[in-house]
This record gives structure tokens, sequence and C-alpha cells, in this order.
């Protein structure tokens, strides 16, 4: 399990003497994370230890003569969510954030992650390890690898642009970037390795698909008929792209409803590169697979894609790089009712059951994905439920485990961030709550990133307006009194696919904000080692209505689930901030509190009714619960109160 430990420590191996989550010297201030500096150093239980598996990949390194050997955290498709089956650099390292690249050479072991994950690195790697918080790979590797060396990579986990700036800087200093074959940290992983996915690949149903894969084919080939490079064919080798194309779906990577796939296709073939016997035979009708005209499915094992793609590019052929096909997809509205009903439901139980000491931070997500599997057209969780309680949810992406977690409590905060997969939509939302009593502190916080969410929501913009431009709006209310964040404050959401969608968001890499698309907009702010606040919504770009003539763009909310009122200081929010939680509140009232009535959810309508009063700058004492129950119940029953 990935929380395992045995062994000795590499420096004392004779000594066995490393304090593996033995109480902590004097000096330490704390448990939960590791302290290399101390002698013997202070591992914490959940750390990994990794001397085996190192000592195991330095004796490939040392057969291929290599100085040192790259291991990012992706797979041959560049996913940002990826397999069990590919998790090298979570395996060889024991850390199990969701970014980092680690290298390995024969003296030294470094990770690179962002801010987001720099605690969590400490609690999960041990002191082979070291962690870098700043500074590059390719300086630190020209202080490591002598004049001369070899750096190994595994080509198909790099990208052709992450290849080229290696390779430049390598070699201006008389350094080689070398190509391995055969993956080093796969031959040391052996018979352990999780096995490649096995699971149906199926269609979507028709009610559930925009365009057919024959009318998508016409579509593009059409546009290589437009562009001026005049390309021949088209080459879709991110997940994504082939599960839209084709919509076909399975489950080959956890929260994503995907399968291992490539896409070859030109005017007179279409190749899908895949494990044919996941196919049906309803399926292989569905493609056409049984004949070989323009408008069939031509299908190979996933293993020859190299090989295929290698002899058609021997001809006088260009090549067209599929990137994102996916983010101008289906504009459908994504489930949102149905998703806020499932995270109502999780938050009213909550409410009822955390100030009884029962509930773990593992427990709460195992509830929260079994409600929304009770939902209409559910396809299980969107990614894996981030459930931090109290200093826990200092950690951007935290998540618990069945063997470590917190419990909850009504002292502390409680940070919830989920999301579902839906045959007609995905969902992604946070919520920030406190049972108790917050401090003055905590409820500064939350009402200035509260404000910084509101503040871009309810933003109007020229179109074309690209999303770090406007991006400000969100951190300025934090900004004011000297906080921050250090993650981005949004990403596109696909329909039934990546719940973050390239290339639609706020970064400097993002394409212009367009009608139709999806995104996040997730503010927070996180003190270390005491408490942690988001709030996410999900927002359509959609036209916006102004005075005077012109081509604008605003967000429209679709999140319909209301905030922490006891964590809101109402003082600090404008006139204008107020109007736009009301009408928020309205409309949640509108949409969600119907759907309660219609499916008997009493309890949780009557905490609808309460959570969505209306806010103002002296908020009136709520109605108890009891009572705006008992209305509910007359409202259901058609009497007047």
């Amino acid at each position: 399990m990935a929380w395992a430990r045995w062994g000795c420590c590499p420096w004392l191996v004779l000594l066995c003497a490393c304090t593996w989550g033995r109480p902590k010297a004097a000096n330490l201030t704390r448990e939960d994370v590791r302290n290399c500096s101390t002698s013997p150093p202070y591992i914490p239980v959940t750390a990994v230890n990794t001397t085996e598996r190192l000592t195991a990949l330095r004796q490939q390194i040392q057969m291929l003569n290599l100085s040192a050997y790259i291991i990012p955290d992706t797979d041959a498709h560049m996913s940002e969510y990826i397999g069990d089956h590919d998790k090298r650099r979570a395996w060889i390292t024991g850390f199990t954030g969701s970014a980092g690249t680690a290298v390995v050479t024969m003296g030294k072991a470094a990770l690179w992650t962002d801010s987001r994950y720099w605690t969590q690195a400490e609690r999960q790697m041990d002191c082979n390890w070291e962690l870098h918080r700043e500074g590059n790979i390719v300086t630190w590797l020209l202080t490591e690898v002598p004049v001369g060396g070899l750096v190994g990579f595994d080509p198909f986990l790099f990208s052709i642009d992450s290849w080229e700036s290696y390779n430049a800087d390598l070699q201006a200093s008389d350094r080689q970037l070398v190509s391995i074959a055969d993956n080093l940290v796969d031959l040391v992983w052996g018979s352990e390795r999780p096995a490649v996915p096995s699971q149906p690949i199926y269609a979507l149903q028709e009610a559930f698909i925009g365009s057919t894969w024959q009318d998508k084919v016409s579509g593009i080939r059409s546009q290589m008929q437009q562009r001026r490079e005049a390309p021949t064919a088209v080459l879709l080798s991110a997940l994504d792209e082939t599960a839209w194309l084709f919509n076909l779906r399975s489950s080959d990577i956890p929260y994503n409803p995907f399968f291992y796939s490539y896409t070859l296709f030109t005017d007179s073939f279409i190749r899908l590169f895949v494990n044919k016997s996941r196919l049906s035979s309803e399926t292989l009708q569905y493609l056409n697979a049984d004949c070989t005209l323009h408008m069939c499915v031509q299908l190979e094992d996933y293993s020859q894609v190299r090989d295929s793609i290698k002899a058609y590019a021997s001809g006088d052929v260009r090549i067209w790089i599929g990137t994102s096909y996916t983010t101008y997809g289906i504009y459908e509205l994504i489930p949102k009712v149905r998703d806020a009903v499932a995270v109502i439901r999780y938050l009213v139980w909550l409410e009822k059951n955390v100030p009884s000491g029962a509930v773990d931070e593992f427990s709460g997500a195992e509830l929260l994905d079994k409600f929304r599997g009770e939902e209409e057209f559910s396809s299980g969780p969107s990614f894996e439920t981030i459930s931090a309680s109290g200093l826990n949810a200092a950690l951007a992406h935290y998540s618990p485990t069945k063997e470590l977690h917190r419990k909850l409590s009504s002292d502390e905060m409680y940070l919830v961030d989920s999301g579902g997969q839906y045959w007609d939509g995905t969902t992604d939302i946070t919520r920030t709550v406190h049972w108790g009593t917050p401090s003055a502190f905590q409820k500064e916080a939350y009402t200035r990133v509260l404000i910084g969410n509101i503040d871009l929501s309810r933003l109007v913009f020229p179109a074309a307006t690209s999303g770090r431009m406007v991006e400000a709006f969100a951190r300025k209310a934090l900004w004011d009194v000297g906080l921050n964040y250090y993650h981005g404050t949004g990403h596109g959401i696909g329909n039934f696919l990546c719940v973050h969608e390239w290339p639609v968001g706020f970064q400097s890499s993002n394409i212009a904000m367009a009608k139709g698309m999806f995104t996040s907009i997730e503010p927070g702010y996180y003190q270390d080692g005491e408490f942690g606040v988001r709030i996410e919504d999900i927002a359509l770009v959609v036209e916006a209505e102004t005075k005077y003539p012109g081509t604008y763009l605003a967000f429209e909310v679709v999140s319909l689930v209301p905030y922490d009122r006891n964590l809101i200081d109402v003082s600090l929010l404008s006139p204008e901030q107020l109007q736009y939680v009301n009408r928020y509140y309205q409309t949640i009232r509108e949409k969600v509190g119907p759907e309660l009535q219609r499916r008997q959810l009493l309890e949780e309508f009557a905490w609808l009714q309460q959570h969505t009063e209306p806010l103002s700058a002296r908020a009136p004492r709520a109605a108890s619960l009891v009572s705006l129950l008992a209305v509910s119940v007359l409202a259901i029953l058609g009497w007047s109160a």
C-alpha cells in the first residue's frame, strides 16, 4: 500500500536507526512532516521507504552508463490524470501529488513540485529525496552531471516542447539527452506494477451526444482541406480527443472516462489504435469496423501505433497533430441540479453528524461519492475527492486514505472539493464550512476568498479577452490585506470528459474566452498547519447585456450550492456583492428547491431555505431548522403556513 514503510535508512544500513514514525525529537515543532536535519532523521509514518527502489533503479542507470534519469509524472498521452499503471514518479518517490518531476543520479534523488504540494511531499518522502521548491531541473543537472554526461529519458513521456527545451539547454553545456527505449522505472517496478486496464469500451447513447462521429470526421477533413499547410493526416494522441471523436468511453483513467488509444486518419482511411478485445460486437458495428472505406474505422493494436505512424510518415505527407478538439465540443449545460442535490444532501448529513465525532475525512468522502452515485446518469466521481479538515485543508490537493485521515470537528474548518462524471456532463465544486465558532481571521480569509469569487463571477468583459487578463479580480480582496494563493484561479470543464480541460482557463497558456465555454472559478487561501479555504463554482461564458452596443461576455454560475453563512463577515461585502449573493441564492431556491420537494427530501429542502435566506448588513437571526422543516412539509403538501 502507498503508506507502507520498511527496511533501513540508506546511510545507516547497519544501525537501522531511522525513526520511522517514532516520537519526534525535542527540537521539532511538527510530527506530520519529515526532518532530515536531525540525527537520526525523523520520518513520519506517512512516508515511504524508497531505499530498495532507488538501489535497483541506479543499477539500471549504471548499466546504461547514464549520469541521470528523468522521471516525469505523465503517461504516453500527456494526460493530466494518469492511471495506476503509469504512476512511475509516485512509486519511485512515495510522493503521490498530481504534479512533479523526479531526477535520479548515482548519488542523489531530487523532486521538483509546486507550492500546492510542498507539505505533502515532506509528509510522504523519506530522506533519500531532496525537495526543490525553487530553481529548475536543467540548472540542477548542470551541477550534478559531468561534462559529456548522458541524461536518460523515456521519449513517450516527454512532450515535443519539453524535449526541445531540455535538449537545447543540455547540449549548450556539453551534456546529452538520451532517449531510452525501455522505461527504467518499469523494469524496476516489475511484477508489482498494476496491470493495464481491460474494461469494455462502449459508445455513448444518442441522447448524450451532440454530433455523430461521422459528422466530426467529416468536419475535421474539411478543416484539413482549408488549412494553408495542407495536412494529409490528423493524429490524435490525447485520450480525450479520441474519446470525443468517436463518442466512446471507458474507465482506464481514474475519474476520467477514457481508454488508452490513438487515432490516425486521412481523407481515405480512419485507424483506431486500441485493444480490440475490449470492443463488443455492437461497438464494432457502430464503428463500421468490418469495411475499409473512407468512413469505416480500421482497428489496429494499441502497441502498433509507433510502427504504423512511422510507415505512413515515410512518404510525402504532412501530419496535423491534434491538440484539443474537445474545447469546442458540446455546449449543453452540465447536470447542475442533480449534482447540487448530492452535495446538499452531504452538507446536511455533516451538519447533523459531525458534532458526535463519528465522521472522518475518508468516510465523509465515501458518502459524498455514494450520494452522487445515486443521481441519474451518474458514472462516478470526476476526480479523487479532496476531503480535508483543519490543517489538512491547507494542502490544496490533499486527499485522505482509509488508513490515514482526521476526524471532522465542529472546532475546525472543513474543505470539500469534489465532482461527478455524468453521461450528460462533468462537475467540479468546492465548499468550505465551519460548524462551530470560527476565528475572526478565518472569517476574514473566507470572506475575502468569497469576494474574489463574486468579483470575477459578476465581471463583464470584451469578447476574445483571455482569462489571464481578468484573473486578478479573484485575488484583489486578498491582495488588499497582504494575502494570496498559489494555484490557478480556474480551468476548463469537459462534457463527460476531463474535469480539467485545456485550453480554457485563466493562465497565460490558455486561449481567449468565448461564448459556450465552461470554466471553474476557484480562489482560495491556505494558512499552513492551520486551515484552508477554497470556494469553487463552475461558470458558463455567455453574451453580456450592456447598456451600449458591443460584443461583451460575462459568466453565468451554474453551480447551485449556497456558501457557508457561518464564515461570511457581511461587513466586508459591498452592496453590489451582497446583491449578487442574494440573487444567486434566489436562483438556487428556484432551481434546486422544486427538485428537493419533488423527491420528498424535506430535511434538505428546509436546510436549503435556511441557508439561502437573503444576507444583509445586519443579517436577521435565521429560523430554526425544525420550524423551517415544518414550513417545508406544508409547502410540499400544498398548504399555507
